[in-house]
């Protein structure tokens, strides 16, 4: 029942922001900031955040990469991801998903293996 709530309301976070002007981005890990201090235009802006909203539902959707162990920060349509997976494949997955979403330029992967105990 999470994974549904969390694909569901992934998508209305990105679209909310395609509206606003300044608006508080970012309140998670990052602690949020004002689109009114970042360089990026709103139109980039939005682009951005739909980019990182349809990783993380494809993530959330896959049985062998975890949409909670990994972190997706997208700047002009580049892609970083940050965190820890059980494995390479889950590393080569995590990679391969996010390069096959629409509007992604590039993906850089910053993911430690931690095998599971």
């Amino acid at each position: 029942m999470n994974r549904l709530l969390y694909v569901a309301l992934v998508p209305i976070v990105a679209m909310s922001v395609s509206a606003c002007g300044p608006a508080l981005v970012g309140a998670g890990a990052a602690g949020g900031y004002y689109v009114a201090k970042d360089e990026r235009t709103v139109g980039v802006i939005a682009s951005d955040a739909a980019i990182t909203a349809r990783v993380n539902s494809a993530y959330v959707q896959d049985e062998v990469v975890s949409a909670w162990d990994i972190n997706v920060d997208t700047y002009h349509g580049h892609v970083t991801l940050h965190g820890i997976v059980p494995s390479q494949e889950a590393v080569e997955r995590a990679v391969r998903i996010a390069r096959g979403q629409r509007g992604v330029e590039s993906v850089t992967a910053h993911l430690e293996v931690v095998p599971p105990r």
